[in-house]
């Protein structure tokens, strides 16, 4: 029993009583998205995207940092229940750190589960409504639902935020799409 209070001891992070408060990087975010928005070309605009990554991935403190990190890899290495239960912890300590909710979206959504996705997608959105990648997220999301009306406007609004998004491919193949998703 020592040994498995011992590894349990080692296994979890060091959390403090709550999540300390989020930095504002509202600004700093408003200044990439200026940025992507006048980048001419995607050379330009691509290392601009990844700035606004590194914003999304600064996590509140050390803790939490750990989590994140370890989520990830746990996704990256396809253990993506692993890495729900990982983000469900970083969720429940930092309720209010829009890229948990991020993170375990993506882990459900490469894992089919769209719906539960999709509620951390809002969750994330609703925290952080200019985090592109939540934005792009939703809009894959809600395209395997099969609701290519929302997925398009949810498209068009990430891009509009950056233009150099990969998923802006997505919008020529639906270039015969009509603003409610009809087929033109």
């Amino acid at each position: 029993m020592k040994h498995i209070l011992l590894l349990l001891a080692f296994a979890a992070p060091a959390w403090a009583e709550t999540c300390p408060d989020l930095p504002d990087y509202s600004d700093e975010l408003t200044t990439l998205i200026e940025a992507a928005r006048s980048a001419p070309d995607e050379q330009a605009g691509r290392p601009i995207s990844d700035q606004m990554w590194q914003i999304w991935l600064r996590a509140p403190d050390a803790a939490a940092q750990e989590v994140l990190d370890r989520g990830m890899r746990q996704r990256n290495n396809f253990d993506l229940i692993g890495a729900v239960a990982t983000f469900d912890q970083l969720v429940a300590y930092c309720p209010d750190y829009a890229e948990g909710y991020n993170q375990r979206a993506f882990s459900n959504f490469l894992g089919g589960n769209y719906e539960a996705a999709l509620d951390d997608l809002d969750a994330a959105l609703a925290l952080s409504p200019r985090h592109v990648a939540a934005q792009s997220g939703r809009a894959l999301t809600l395209m395997n639902l099969g609701r290519r009306a929302e997925a398009r406007l949810q498209l068009l609004a990430a891009v509009e935020n950056n233009p150099w998004l990969s998923e802006r491919a997505l919008l020529a193949k639906g270039a015969a799409l009509g603003p409610n998703g009809e087929d033109i």
